[in-house]
């Protein structure tokens, strides 16, 4: 699985410091990810507390996975906010998944503010044993 980079994201966060948030309207925020493989399926997992279920959007078109999700503000009417800390607005994250991927069958699952997603390896980029004949004896190796 290779994962996009963005090589904006610190001159960003150095910005939103310096200017305060209207420095990064125009880009989406980060959402933190973990990934790991786990026997023959990725686990991806985003960081997205907060997040209403139906705000969230996955789609996969060629090998690129798109994660959007939105956090609105939840201030009641006629608030005055002393300190607005908690990132808000647009959520976007896009990963580059293998070929040796199953992308249709993909599935989500979201509890607790953590997206996770499961990613099966194809049946073809599986590890397989391979018989060896020859001799008096015939063995198995792993390929």
């Amino acid at each position: 699985m290779l994962m996009r980079t963005d090589p904006f994201r610190e001159l960003d966060r150095l910005t939103q410091q310096f200017f305060g948030a209207q420095g990064t309207a125009a880009r989406p925020a980060v959402m933190p990810m973990d990934a790991y493989r786990s026997g023959n399926e990725y686990v991806v997992q985003f960081d997205l507390p907060g997040v209403a279920a139906d705000s969230i959007d996955l789609d996969v078109e060629r090998n690129v996975l798109t994660v959007k999700a939105e956090r609105t503000p939840e201030y009641e009417e006629g608030a005055e906010v002393q300190v607005s800390e908690r990132p808000r607005g647009v959520f976007s994250r896009q990963l580059f998944l293998g070929d040796t991927l199953e992308t249709e069958h993909i599935k989500a699952h979201y509890d607790a503010g953590v997206l996770t997603l499961r990613v099966p390896v194809a049946e073809q980029a599986r590890p397989r044993k391979i018989a060896i004949s020859g001799g008096s004896d015939a063995r198995q190796i792993n390929a």
